[in-house]
């Protein structure tokens, strides 16, 4: 869609009823967004105070000048003269509100990252553990995930939440990443507190069969040889072993047998399908795969997460459960985190969080050219309806400047956190 036609007015033009862009960053003025339609002389006084000599206009989005009469001289005048002192009062709580929101901002992105580290950590360790000392993998995989659901369980609606770059090595990373999603599809399943329990175990432990692999057929290469292939399928064979040598349970076991299997029978090892797999092995092997499809062994093949998971609908989704790959779709939203989008109003964003129950407005940072990046604050599609987004992007179409200050992610790495409650004021944008 083109954009709408605009022109530039001086400041003396301005008028109620007006649509106009302050092509200013947010911190250069008090209102909510920078694009909107004027409807106040003291909005006109404010504007004038900005110093700017000309304001970019709309006039297909504006109301036609009969129906938005001129603000009388002596008003504007006097509302001119009060704009100063008003104007630093807003700006200086502006600014102390967006000095507070950044600090919590970054005081949850901190604890997320955190516990996603701790999380890879405790991964090794039980990885190390499996070779001679089975039952103690069994108590640390068991207490970690029963720490994330207990978490997940008790805070209401969570958000996805997407983290930096640099978070650990992509073989433990990706175990996180498909436990952390797997509990949280299931939980939006409705799934009992033991079935989540069997599913974040068999997801955290999907993959510990490649220890006793050979390292060059442990990471999924297109380039396998058919006998490479082969060998790398048997890392589940030999992770059901493991599992049995836990003590894991039956459906934790059952989940890790069919991680690999899909819906019509072109998995492996077994080439089981339909109604033979668990609910939570259908679970297990849709995340898989997402994760694999963002974070391949070779980086130079990864996909954004929105064209993974348009991948799987579009040309996938006879191979999963169709009632399981709908949720998934629902809790993930149509832009997941780590999208990269452009916004209606031609900014480029990248998409950080997505509220789980309500995915249709996720949490962005906008590309904000007046605002250093370290100190950008996420913007809440929920709380601002009259910003929406346009597209999809690949991070490589972004123009150098966006693409420098959205820095996206060449791996893919998530956790959750408490959902931001809906009945907050708007962040600025």
């Amino acid at each position: 869609m083109n954009e709408a036609p605009s022109e530039y007015l001086e400041v003396g033009q301005l008028r109620i009823g007006l649509f106009i862009e302050l092509e200013v960053g947010w911190m250069s003025h008090p209102f909510p967004t920078g694009s909107f339609k004027i409807s106040s002389s003291k909005q006109i006084a404010i504007i004038k105070s900005l110093g700017l000599s000309r304001i970019r206009c709309f006039p297909g989005k504006s109301d036609p000048p009969e129906e938005a009469p001129q603000t009388p001289v002596a008003e504007s005048t006097v509302t001119t003269r009060m704009a100063p002192a008003a104007l630093d009062a807003i700006r200086m709580d502006s600014r102390k509100q967006r000095q507070e929101a950044l600090a919590a901002q970054q005081r949850d992105l901190v604890i997320c990252e955190r516990r996603f580290v701790e999380s890879i950590r405790q991964y090794k360790q039980v990885l190390d553990q499996l070779k001679v000392q089975p039952q103690s993998a069994t108590a640390q995989s068991l207490a970690l995930v029963t720490g994330l659901v207990d978490d997940m369980m008790g805070q209401g609606e969570s958000s996805i939440r997407l983290l930096s770059e640099g978070m650990g090595d992509k073989s433990a990373m990706h175990p996180v990443n498909v436990t952390i999603i797997s509990l949280l599809l299931g939980k939006t399943m409705a799934l009992t507190q033991a079935e989540l329990l069997d599913l974040g175990i068999a997801a955290f432990l999907h993959d510990m069969g490649k220890i006793r692999l050979p390292d060059r057929v442990r990471l999924l290469d297109e380039n396998f040889s058919t006998a490479e292939y082969k060998l790398y399928q048997e890392h589940v064979v030999e992770g059901v072993a493991l599992a049995k040598a836990m003590g894991l349970t039956p459906g934790a076991r059952q989940a890790i047998a069919q991680h690999h299997e899909l819906m019509d029978g072109s998995g492996f090892p077994t080439r089981a399908k339909g109604d033979s797999l668990s609910t939570i092995a259908k679970i297990l092997a849709l995340v898989n795969r997402y994760d694999t499809l963002c974070n391949p062994g070779r980086s130079a093949a990864a996909i954004t997460p929105h064209e993974a998971l348009s991948l799987i609908f579009a040309q996938l989704k006879n191979r999963y459960d169709s009632v399981t790959l709908s949720a998934f779709i629902r809790m993930m939203g149509v832009y997941p985190p780590g999208s990269v989008v452009q916004l209606v109003d031609e900014r480029f964003a990248i998409v950080v969080s997505v509220n789980s129950t309500r995915p249709l407005k996720p949490r962005l940072i906008v590309c904000e050219p007046g605002i250093p990046k370290d100190e950008a604050l996420i913007l809440d599609l929920e709380r601002t309806p009259s910003i929406g987004i346009k597209r999809s992007l690949k991070p490589g179409h972004l123009p150098r400047a966006a693409f420098d200050y959205l820095s996206p992610r060449q791996r893919m790495c998530y956790f959750f956190e408490r959902a931001v409650e809906s009945d907050h004021a708007p962040v600025s944008t």
